[in-house]
C-alpha cells in the first residue's frame, strides 16, 4: 500500500475551489476532458480579465474541462459616474433670465427642477481599472487554484490508492496463470496419451511422439513473454503512483498494454480454470483503466 504522503503527488481532474478577496470572488471547477479547455466568466465591463485568467489557469492544470468565474460586489453601484452638463445647464438658466427681464415671469427655478431638464445630467458607466482589477483578479485566482489543486491531489490520493490495491489484484491473478502454465501442458500430455490409448486399443504407440506433440502445444500456449511484460507494467505503473505533473495520459497508455497483454494470454489458453484467470485479471485492468481516465 502506498503511503499517504507518496498518495498526494497525483491529482485528479475533478476539482473545485474558490477565494474571495476585496469584494471580488474566483471559483474554479474542473470536470474531465481529454486536453486543457479553460473557459471564463466575468461581469461584461470586466471581459479584459478573461485572457490573463486563461494563461494563469494553464500554468496550474494541464488536462481537464476548466471553467472559472468571477464575481465582483456591487460594481454597477461602483462603476456608474453621474455628471452635470454644465453648458446645457447654463442655458437653460440663461433662458429663464431673459424670460424674467423681457416678460416679467420670476424665475423660480430650484436645483431639484434644474435637474430635471433634459439632458443636464448625464450618466456614464466607468469601467474599471485595467491594470488594479487585472493584479487583484490575479492574487484571487491563486488562492482559488490552490483551493482547487488541494481537492484534486485529495482527490488523486484516493484514485491512487484504489489504483495501488488493483495493482495487487492484477498480480495475484498473474501469478494463478504462471503456475497454472505447467498443469496445462500436464494435462494436455495426459488427454493426448489417453485419445491415443482409446484410439490404438491398448496397441503399442510411440511414447515420444506424445513428448512431442505435448512440446509443441507447450509451445504455442506459452505466455511467458506477456506474463514478464505485463509484470514490467506493473511495476512501471507502480512508478507512476509516485511522480508529480500530468501523467494521466502516460498512465492511460500503459493501461492499454496491460490489456493487450491480458488479450493475448487469453487466446493461449483454453483450459477452463486459467480462462477464469484471465476473465478476472481484464476485470481488474478495466477498473484501473477507468480511475486512471479521472487522472490528470
Amino acid at each position: 500500500m502506498l503511503r499517504i504522503e507518496v498518495l498526494l503527488m497525483i491529482k485528479s481532474m475533478t476539482g473545485y475551489g474558490r477565494a474571495v478577496k476585496d469584494a471580488l470572488t474566483v471559483e474554479v471547477r474542473a470536470v474531465n476532458h481529454r486536453y486543457l479547455d479553460v473557459s471564463v466568466r466575468t461581469p461584461r465591463s470586466c471581459a479584459f480579465l478573461e485572457e490573463p485568467l486563461k494563461t494563469f489557469a494553464a500554468k496550474h492544470a494541464a488536462r481537464g474541462k476548466l471553467e472559472i468565474g468571477v464575481v465582483i460586489d456591487n460594481l454597477a453601484a461602483e462603476t456608474v459616474k453621474v455628471s452635470l452638463n454644465r453648458p446645457v445647464l447654463e442655458s437653460y438658466l440663461e433662458a429663464a433670465r431673459l424670460i424674467e427681464e423681457e416678460y416679467g415671469v420670476a424665475n423660480d427655478i430650484r436645483a431639484s427642477a434644474a435637474l430635471r431638464f433634459p439632458d443636464v445630467m448625464a450618466a456614464a458607466r466607468q469601467e474599471p481599472e485595467t491594470k488594479t482589477m487585472t493584479a487583484l483578479a490575479l492574487e484571487t485566482a491563486e488562492a482559488a487554484f490552490a483551493d482547487f489543486n488541494a481537492a484534486r491531489a485529495r482527490e488523486g490520493a484516493r484514485l491512487a490508492e484504489d489504483i495501488a490495491v488493483k495493482l495487487d489484484g492484477i498480480e495475484r491473478q498473474t501469478a494463478l496463470i504462471e503456475a497454472r502454465m505447467p498443469e496445462n501442458v500436464a494435462a494436455y500430455r495426459e488427454r493426448l496419451r489417453l485419445k491415443i490409448t482409446e484410439i490404438l486399443d491398448k496397441q503399442a504407440f510411440d511414447e515420444a511422439r506424445i513428448l512431442t506433440e505435448a512440446a509443441v502445444y507447450a509451445d504455442r500456449v506459452c505466455a511467458d513473454e506477456e506474463l514478464v511484460r505485463l509484470k514490467i507494467h506493473i511495476a512501471a505503473l507502480r512508478g507512476m503512483l509516485n511522480q508529480t505533473g500530468a501523467i494521466g495520459r502516460k498512465m492511460d497508455f500503459l493501461v492499454q498494454e496491460f490489456m493487450r497483454e491480458a488479450n493475448t494470454i487469453g487466446s493461449k489458453c483454453s483450459d477452463t480454470e486459467t480462462v477464469r484467470y484471465v476473465v478476472d485479471l481484464k476485470s481488474e485492468i478495466e477498473k484501473i483503466r477507468e480511475q486512471v481516465q479521472n487522472i490528470e
